[in-house]
């Protein structure tokens, strides 16, 4: 039984990670393939990563909102979200997806406390894990100041729609880059650790 579930577990992890690369190519129709085998193979499959959240609803509603599948990416999204409500990059794609769908208001309240969620999230692992994974999270300050940016245009309340729209999207391409990025370099500085001991 173990093994049959660790086998089901590694196969849905494969078809997230190659769904992954599709997604960050732009080849969201492949992605979505591979997420949705990856559902059908395993409901309840979460990507591990220092970030909250990665269900495959997650995925699955992301790469809706890439195809312009707006009710399919909000009904994932959702979904995602009463899985894991602190998941801060499906409340931001949830965000994008009801201002595309011309829920602007309910769109820009859910874009803005993901963003302040993921910069709080940033700050917090860098500050009390410093000296292991969080050294290795937003290294150049890239992802918060674009934040930070944005959250001075809501508190303006001047939004320009084509700027947030693109940022959004940025940001949480960006996140996804990120968790490799840091997963990556922590893994180089254990490493480099192992072989000073």
């Amino acid at each position: 039984m173990g093994f049959v579930s660790a086998c089901t577990t590694f196969q849905a992890g494969s078809n997230v990670e190659s769904g992954r690369l599709a997604f960050s190519i732009g080849n969201y129709p492949t992605a979505r393939i591979y997420f949705e085998s990856a559902a059908q193979i395993d409901p309840n499959y979460i990507y591990r990563s220092d970030l909250p959240g990665g269900s495959v609803q997650s995925y699955l509603g992301r790469a809706d909102y890439a195809s312009e599948r707006y009710p399919q990416a909000r009904q994932e999204l959702e979904r995602a979200l009463a899985i894991d409500k602190d998941d801060n990059v499906t409340r931001l794609y949830l965000g994008l997806t009801l201002a595309r769908m011309g829920d602007q208001e309910n769109g820009l309240r859910e874009i803005q406390s993901a963003m302040q969620g993921l910069y709080d999230w940033i700050m917090y692992v860098q500050e009390n894990f410093r000296y292991t994974h969080g050294q290795f999270w937003d290294i150049n300050g890239t992802i918060r100041s674009a934040i930070q940016a944005d959250l001075a245009m809501f508190v303006s309340k001047e939004i320009d729609w084509p700027k947030l729209f693109a940022d959004g999207e940025w940001l949480g391409k960006k996140i996804d880059e990120e968790i490799d990025e840091a997963r990556k370099n922590s893994h180089i500085g254990w490493q480099e650790i192992m072989d000073a001991i």
